[in-house]
């Protein structure tokens, strides 16, 4: 049951929200405009936020709710811990389109949130802070994902959270690769540009 529910969570966080949104609007594949991903700050890019927020309320809620759940279902907090790094996966990689999604950092959120308010809640302050003194989404995404597992074992002692938020880490840094090559090159698009889907 537990490892059915694990493969579950794997599932629901490769749901390509962002994909589809843009593919019933405009009739294209995302991933080929922009950041090339299926997250909400390319939406964001070429749509507006009037598509962009359902994006990350639902790549959110698609970490929350299995997390939330394996808490409530199952007496093994790695259980909850196993969903909230599949969910990250599988956004990251999802089966229903050839395993090239977002970034992880909206579905990553929504898994401390639920994990480690506390935590979470430094992490976004760092998000929020970076990208307004630098408006680089990107630098802000990488330094709040850093971030977390360093204050999940500072506040909370949690060395299996930090080691599961390390290995969240990683998995976002590389699919920041591109991001971080454009920032150490002074080329990376700051937060507010708006770009065009064209062929």
């Amino acid at each position: 049951m537990k490892a059915l529910f694990i493969v579950l969570a794997y599932c629901l966080g490769a749901v390509p929200f962002g994909y589809v949104l843009f593919r019933q609007s405009e009739k294209k594949d995302i991933r080929l405009f922009g950041s090339r991903s299926t997250g909400a700050t390319n939406v964001l890019r070429l749509k507006g936020w009037k598509y962009a927020a359902p994006v990350v309320v639902f790549d959110v809620l698609k970490a929350a709710v299995p997390v939330w759940l394996a808490l409530r279902l199952f007496d093994d907090r790695r259980v909850a811990l196993a969903a909230a790094f599949m969910a990250v996966l599988g956004h990251c990689f999802p089966l229903f389109i050839r395993f090239r999604g977002g970034k992880g950092v909206s579905t990553a959120m929504g898994s401390y949130a639920v994990l480690a308010p506390l935590p979470f809640s430094l992490s976004l302050v760092i998000f929020i802070g970076v990208i307004a003194w630098t408006r680089y989404v990107s630098l802000g995404s990488l330094l709040a994902a850093l971030s977390f597992p360093a204050l999940a074992l500072v506040i909370q002692r949690d060395r299996e959270l930090a080691l599961i938020g390390l290995a969240v880490f990683l998995l976002i840094a590389l699919r920041h690769a591109g991001n971080i090559r454009r920032l150490s090159r002074g080329e990376e698009r700051k937060f507010g540009q708006r770009l065009e889907a064209k062929d």
